[in-house]
């Protein structure tokens, strides 16, 4: 149904609930987990999320992008009006008092977050419905911005599924989805529950665990790439990708099978985590193909 709105006011009705706040990263953190929600933004995230088969709880756009979005609002629940899920439409500058920023990108939508797999359940069906080869694994990422880019990267170079830790940040918050470009729909993933015991999980499935950290016994990515033990169309790879800041922990590399680091020049020692799993992608992407 197509409701409009006059006032900024969220207690107009009680499915306006969803938008409370939005720029407040520590609450929207909190309560979207917990209302099993999260917000995409823009028409193509929106569509992205929809293809995906995620379910709209309400729309939220201003009255120009009500023609422009019909029919992905049918496609998602059956009428161009919405049926039951309520769309709320109202001039851009209500808009703008309700969520605290202008919505350029011309809608948001609240989407009932879809129920995790198990970690043994997305490592038997990641590739298309076969066995995963290649995985990342995220370990207590702070940066929304840097999750979003992960999924990009991996989403690009044929990552099989992204792992988050525990601690980790959402991947469904509304900026982490931003910049990955709607690709967190796409890419399989899950959080982990024990971290870092998974990691004997991973193992136990196959997997070669190498760590992304500096060390005395670091071993070069061009070298780490090349092992025999990583050739061949049964090779399977988890890479772990640490906080920014103080990176992996220590029991973390302790547990993994190697350590890798990233030859640079010039004194530099380290690359932000979306620049440096882009590198790793790309160094590793003939691994497990056959």
């Amino acid at each position: 149904m197509i409701i409009e709105l006059t006032s900024a006011e969220l207690t107009a009705d009680s499915r306006l609930d969803d938008y409370t706040r939005l720029k407040d990263v520590k609450l929207r953190s909190k309560i979207e987990p917990e209302r099993g929600l999260y917000m995409a933004e823009s028409a193509n995230v929106i569509e992205r999320a929809i293809r995906a088969g995620h379910r709209p709880r309400s729309f939220l756009m201003s009255k120009r992008w009500l023609p422009t979005l019909d029919k992905l609002i049918e496609a998602a629940t059956g009428a161009r009006d919405g049926a039951d899920v309520p769309v709320f439409v109202a001039d851009e500058h209500i808009l703008e008092r309700m969520t605290g920023f202008h919505l350029h990108r011309g809608a948001l939508a609240a989407m009932q977050r879809p129920v995790l797999p198990s970690l043994a359940g997305l490592l038997a069906t990641a590739r298309s419905g076969e066995p995963a080869r290649r995985v990342v694994v995220l370990e207590n990422l702070v940066d929304h911005t840097n999750v979003g880019a992960a999924f990009r990267s991996a989403a690009a170079l044929g990552v099989d599924a992204v792992l988050v830790t525990p601690q980790c940040a959402d991947p469904l918050y509304r900026r982490s989805v931003r910049v990955s470009m709607g690709t967190v729909f796409q890419v399989p993933w899950t959080r982990l529950d024990s971290w870092p015991s998974d990691i004997a999980a991973l193992q136990e499935a196959g997997f070669t665990v190498a760590s992304l950290a500096l060390s005395d016994d670091s071993v070069s990515l061009d070298d780490f790439a090349s092992l025999p033990a990583l050739r061949g169309p049964d090779a399977r790879l988890a890479m772990v990708m640490g906080t920014e800041g103080d990176g992996l922990g220590w029991r973390t590399i302790a547990a993994c099978d190697y350590t890798v680091k990233i030859p640079m020049d010039h004194g530099v020692d380290s690359l932000n985590v979306a620049a440096a799993s882009a590198v790793v992608f790309w160094a590793t992407r003939g691994i497990g193909v056959s």
